[in-house]
Formats: structure tokens, C-alpha cells, sequence
């Protein structure tokens, strides 16, 4: 076991996630990074020793399955005792009118970017008490990515902002919980942010008009610095030029 700071970060094999990893892995946190694709997170992990993080160790995992999300953290609960940083980044989702919603798709965005958040902050919470336990003028810090379709409705994207709504909601409810035990929650609440995820809607937002990846990197890592005193439930980021009610 160790006393390095430490994160775990869902997601992290590309785009947002990996943003925040690499800023981590230069501040010298040891990481825990998950997603579901093998290869690539062991391709990730390398670059993260290399950018200066002390341990990285990458676990493969589907956030649909209960038993993976289970197994992420007690495989970081076996290298270390705390948890500085809970970055909640993996999420799904699709678009389409209300009436044409697959209930299937439903269930599987809800899985994704409610329930997988939910499981893991209730798996984590004994780490991240600890965290806060150790560090108690810093505390513990749970950083989840929502949307701006989570704070203003859009034509197209119901369900995923319903989701992305829950998990703001689930954060501001933690904060009212576990605030005073020094363990603090932010929900991001993007537009369009340029990854992979928004490569479906360049016909009509180029990636330059989209907000960078630095811009959600910069938050986090501000967020990850302020004390256990202060809690700031959601921060929402509109494009430029763009009206602020949309994404």
C-alpha cells in the first residue's frame, strides 16, 4: 500500500478522460484508469509512467457491468489505502426524437451514466473517507461528467439529458451527505466538447467550434486544488457564439 495521492478515472482511454489523466499522471498522482478496451489502455498506461505518474495501473471494464465496476475499485483498494480523486468520466449515448427512444438504448445509457456512477462512488466511498481522512485541509474529490442537456432540454437528446440530469442531481444529494466528512462533488456540464463521441454531429459543429478537451482538463484540475471547504455542485460550459440554452 501506498500514500501517494491517487486517482481513479473511468474513461480514460481517450478524449476527457485522458485529458484529465495525463494532467494527473504530470502532478505525479498514481492512477487507476479504466475503460473497455484492453489494448488501448495498456498503450495508455505507458504514456501515463512516461508523463510522470509513479503507478498506473489499467484495468479493462464494461461501466454496464456490475461485477467489472466492483472489481475496478477493489483492484485499486489493493494498491492503495485512499482515494484522492474520483473522476467519473465513461458515459454513453444517443440521439432521436422522444417518440422513436429505444427502451433498450434506454437502459443502457441509464446503466452507463447513472447507475456505474452511483456504484461506483458507494464501492469507493470507504477510500475516499480515508482520503479525506489523511488529507483533511484538501480532502476528497468526485468530478463527473454530466452535460449542458442535463441543465437545458434539447430536441433529440431526452434520454441522455434525463441521464445527465440524474447525475447531477446524484451529486448535489452526495454533497448534502458527505460535504461535511470532507469528500466534495462537481458535476461538468458541457456543450459539445471536441472528442470522438461528437464526431456524429460535425455536419453542422465543426470540431473548432466545439469547446477542447483543455478547457474540461483545466476545471478538474482546479477543482482537484481547492479545499475540503469549498463545494461546487455543477459548473456548466456553453460553446462561443453558440446560444447558452444548447449544447
Amino acid at each position: 500500500m501506498t500514500t501517494t495521492r491517487s486517482a481513479l478515472i473511468s474513461g480514460a482511454s481517450r478524449g476527457i478522460g485522458l485529458g484529465i489523466a495525463h494532467r494527473l499522471a504530470q502532478q505525479g498522482y498514481a492512477l487507476t484508469i479504466t475503460a473497455r478496451d484492453a489494448a488501448r489502455l495498456d498503450a495508455v498506461a505507458a504514456e501515463l509512467r512516461a508523463a510522470g505518474a509513479p503507478e498506473v495501473v489499467p484495468v479493462a471494464a464494461d461501466m454496464a457491468d456490475e461485477d467489472a465496476i466492483d472489481r475496478v475499485v477493489a483492484i485499486h483498494g489493493d494498491h492503495h489505502d485512499t482515494l484522492s480523486a474520483l473522476i467519473l468520466n465513461a458515459g454513453v449515448g444517443t440521439a432521436g426524437p422522444l417518440a422513436d427512444a429505444s427502451l433498450r438504448r434506454f437502459d443502457k445509457t441509464i446503466a452507463v451514466n447513472v447507475r456505474a456512477p452511483l456504484q461506483l462512488i458507494q464501492t469507493a466511498l470507504p477510500l475516499l473517507r480515508a482520503a479525506a481522512a489523511a488529507e483533511p485541509a484538501r480532502g476528497a474529490k468526485v468530478i463527473a461528467l454530466s452535460s449542458i442537456t442535463g441543465v437545458y432540454a434539447e430536441a433529440g437528446l431526452a434520454v441522455y439529458g434525463a441521464a445527465k440530469a440524474a447525475l447531477i442531481s446524484l451529486l448535489a444529494t452526495f454533497n448534502a451527505e458527505e460535504s461535511g466528512n470532507g469528500i466534495t462533488a462537481t458535476a461538468l456540464a458541457p456543450g459539445y466538447v471536441d472528442t470522438e463521441m461528437s464526431a456524429w454531429i460535425h455536419d453542422r459543429i465543426p470540431p473548432e467550434r466545439m469547446l477542447a478537451v483543455d478547457d474540461i482538463v483545466e476545471l478538474a484540475d482546479a477543482l482537484l486544488r481547492l479545499s475540503s471547504r469549498a463545494v461546487v455542485p455543477e459548473i456548466v460550459l456553453s460553446r462561443a457564439g453558440a446560444d447558452a440554452y444548447h449544447a
